[in-house]
């Protein structure tokens, strides 16, 4: 089973979403995702500046078994992206919650909470996917 940490959301497309003392957001792909792609061998996230649309593609994440786009929950605009992942994308396969994270903005508004889901909730959603 998957770990699903109970501090954070999430989405029907497996991102993981951490709201930040300062108001930002941090997101990342859950563990669920990294281990359904397997040894990740690059990841591209948005440059800081950009300015995201909820529900756009606006990262990606490759293995060696495909590549994967990752969504953006909310919309905003990048003030950080995890630089590292350019030189070490096996961070999203061993620490997806911590160091694997991929950006985090500033959101332009209220997080839109019917689209997150809660980690019960995302639990259940990886049951069903999954029955």
């Amino acid at each position: 089973m998957s770990k699903i940490p109970d501090d954070l959301q999430y989405t029907k497309s497996h991102e993981w979403v951490r709201k930040l003392p300062d108001g930002r957001i941090e997101v990342g792909i859950t563990d669920h995702a990294q281990g359904a792609l397997g040894d990740l061998v690059f990841v591209d996230v948005p440059a800081p500046g950009r300015k995201l649309i909820e529900g756009e593609a606006c990262a990606v994440v490759e293995s060696v078994k495909a590549a994967s786009d990752v969504y953006s929950p909310a919309g905003g605009q990048v003030s950080e992206s995890n630089a590292r992942l350019a030189e070490t994308p096996e961070l999203l396969n061993h620490d997806p919650y911590g160091e694997g994270w991929l950006m985090r903005f500033a959101p332009g508004a209220d997080l839109p909470a019917a689209g997150l889901l809660s980690p019960a909730a995302y639990r259940t959603f990886l049951e069903d996917e999954n029955a």
